[in-house]
C-alpha cells in the first residue's frame, strides 16, 4: 500500500478533539453567563451541551458528502493499493483528474513536475502522503466552518434563553427548579415585545384574583392523588461537568514519544528539512509515524451522566399525564369570563412545566384551535392563545368527543381535562355521557370551571369536579362538588 487509509478520514478528523475543544470552549462561556443562575437552569443548559454535542459531530462528518470530495477520496483510495510501477505509468492520468476540483492538484502538478527533473525512489509514497495531508486539511477546514457556524448557532439560541428567562424572572414566572429546567426548554421560542407585554397582564391578573390560582393549584394535585402502580415512575438520569485528564490537553510537557503531531514536534526533527538528501527520511518519519512529540498531559472539561438514586416503589412518583384546557371561545365569555378562562389556562402551564406534564389548550366554538403550550416554542403558542379575542357561538359536542379521542391513548393517561365556560349550552346526549364516565374509571378526569351564574346544571353534572367563579357580591370563588 501506498498511502493511508481513507475510508473513515472524516470521522478520523471529527474525532481528532476538534468537537471537545469547541463543547470546552461553550462550557466555559456558558459557566460565565449562567453563574448567577440557579442550578435547575443550569442543569438544562448542561443537558443542552451533552444534545449539541452528540447532534454535531453527525453534522460535521456529513460535510465531505458532496460529489467532489466523493470522487477524490474514491480515487485516493484507489491508488493508494497500486504497486509503484502501476503509478509512476498512471499518475499523469491521475494528476489529470483532479485538475478541476481538488486542491491538490497544483501541488500535485509541481510535486510531478520536481519528479521528471529529479527522480525520488520514494515518490509515491511521498506523493500519498502529501495527497491525504491535503485531503485531511480540507475536510478538517470544512469541518471547522460547519462547526463555528454550529457554535454560532448554538450560542445565538443561548443569548435568547437567556433573555426569555429574564423576561419571565420579570414576571413572576420562574419558581422552583423543576419549573425553571422546563421553562429554559421554552424559552427557545423568538418572543417579541408584545408577546411579553400580553403574557405580563395574565400574569398580574393572577396574581390580582388569587380565587383562579387556587383552582389551578387544586387541579394540579389531584394527578398525584392516584393509586396505580402501573403509573409509578423513575427519576431520569442527570448531567454533570466533570474534568478528567486528557492527553490533548497542552496544560503540560509530561515526556516524548513516537508520533505524527507536526504541533508537538520537536525542533531537531526539522534538521533532516534543511538537507535534500535527509528530507526523505523525514517523510519516511512521518508516513510511519516515528517522528519525535512532545507528549502533554492536562484536564479537559466533559459532560457525563450521573446515575440518581432508585427510590423504593413507594417513593416512586406518580406519571401525571396532561392537562387539555377546553376553553370556551363564543362570543357571550368576552370581558371578565375570558380573562379567567385564559388566566387559568396559564396557570396550568405554569403546573405543568413545574410537573414535567404536557399542557393543551383547546379553543373551541363552532370551530377548535389547539395549542400546544409545553412544547419547544410554548412561550410562543401561549402568546398566540393569550392574544386570541373571542366570538361566535358554543358547541361542546366535539370537542368533548376530541377529548376522549385522545385520552383513549398511552400518552393521556392520568390525564386532567378542565372545561372553562359559561355552560350557556344544552345537556350532552347520553351516549356522551356513559363515553365520559368509562374513561373516569381509567384514572382520566372531567373537570368544569363555570364562568357564569347561569350555567347549565344538566350540563355541568357529567363532570367529576365543578368550580364557578363569577362576579358577585359574596365573592367569586366558589367550589360546587
Amino acid at each position: 500500500m501506498l498511502g493511508v487509509d481513507a475510508l473513515n478520514l472524516a470521522i478520523s478528523v471529527a474525532d481528532s478533539g476538534m468537537v471537545e475543544s469547541a463543547v470546552n470552549d461553550l462550557i466555559g462561556r456558558s459557566q460565565v453567563l449562567m453563574s448567577t443562575e440557579k442550578p435547575g437552569v443550569q442543569a438544562s443548559v448542561k443537558n443542552h451541551l451533552f444534545k449539541w454535542r452528540k447532534s454535531v459531530k453527525r453534522r460535521i462528518t456529513k460535510v465531505c458528502d458532496t460529489e467532489h470530495t466523493q470522487a477524490e477520496l474514491a480515487l485516493y483510495q484507489e491508488v493508494i493499493h497500486w504497486d509503484e510501477a502501476q503509478f509512476e505509468q498512471d499518475i499523469e492520468s491521475v494528476v489529470k483528474q483532479l485538475e478541476w476540483h481538488s486542491a491538490f492538484y497544483l501541488q500535485a502538478r509541481r510535486l510531478l513536475d520536481r519528479q521528471k527533473s529529479t527522480p525520488n525512489p520514494m515518490f509515491a509514497h511521498y506523493f500519498c502522503d502529501q495527497w491525504y495531508q491535503s485531503l485531511y486539511n480540507e475536510i478538517k477546514q470544512l469541518q471547522l466552518n460547519e462547526l463555528e457556524q454550529d457554535k454560532q448557532k448554538f450560542l445565538d439560541d443561548l443569548y435568547n434563553r437567556m433573555e426569555n428567562m429574564n423576561n419571565m424572572r420579570q414576571l413572576g414566572e420562574t419558581g422552583d427548579e423543576s419549573q425553571l429546567g422546563r421553562l429554559w426548554d421554552m424559552a427557545a421560542a423568538k418572543l417579541t415585545r408584545s408577546d411579553v407585554k400580553v403574557m405580563s397582564h395574565y400574569a398580574k391578573f393572577l396574581r390580582k384574583h388569587g380565587g383562579l390560582k387556587e383552582i389551578a393549584n387544586e387541579l394540579g394535585r389531584m394527578a398525584s392523588q392516584v393509586d396505580d402502580p402501573s403509573l409509578k415512575i423513575a427519576p431520569a438520569m442527570e448531567f454533570e461537568v466533570v474534568e478528567e485528564h486528557s492527553a490533548e490537553a497542552t496544560d503540560d510537557i509530561v515526556g516524548i514519544h513516537e508520533g505524527d503531531d507536526l504541533s508537538k514536534l520537536l525542533p531537531n526533527e526539522t534538521m533532516f528539512l534543511a538537507y535534500p538528501e535527509l528530507e526523505v527520511i523525514f517523510y519516511k518519519h512521518l508516513v510511519d509515524k516515528r517522528l519525535a512529540n512532545y507528549r502533554t498531559s492536562g484536564k479537559s472539561r466533559t459532560l457525563r451522566k450521573v446515575n440518581a438514586h432508585t427510590p423504593s416503589h413507594s417513593e416512586l412518583e406518580v406519571e401525571k399525564g396532561p392537562f387539555i384546557a377546553c376553553v370556551d371561545a363564543s362570543g357571550s365569555m368576552s370581558g371578565f369570563p375570558e380573562q379567567c378562562a385564559k388566566a387559568i389556562a396559564y396557570a396550568l402551564m405554569q403546573i405543568a412545566m413545574a410537573e414535567q406534564r404536557d399542557c393543551f389548550v383547546i379553543l373551541f366554538s363552532t370551530e377548535q384551535i389547539t395549542y400546544e403550550l409545553t412544547k419547544k416554542d410554548g412561550l410562543r403558542e401561549a402568546s398566540d392563545f393569550l392574544s386570541y379575542t373571542f366570538h361566535g357561538g358554543t358547541d361542546f359536542e366535539p370537542v368533548l368527543q376530541t377529548c376522549i379521542d385522545l385520552m383513549q391513548g398511552d400518552r393521556y393517561r392520568n390525564a386532567d381535562m378542565v372545561v372553562l365556560s359559561d355552560f350557556i349550552a344544552p345537556k350532552q346526549s347520553d351516549e356522551m355521557v356513559a363515553k365520559v364516565e368509562a374513561l373516569k374509571l381509567q384514572h382520566n378526569r372531567f373537570h368544569a370551571v363555570s364562568l357564569s351564574k347561569y350555567g347549565n346544571p344538566e350540563l355541568l353534572n357529567i363532570f367529576s369536579h365543578n368550580w364557578s367563579y363569577h362576579p358577585g357580591l359574596v365573592g367569586r370563588f366558589v367550589r360546587k362538588f
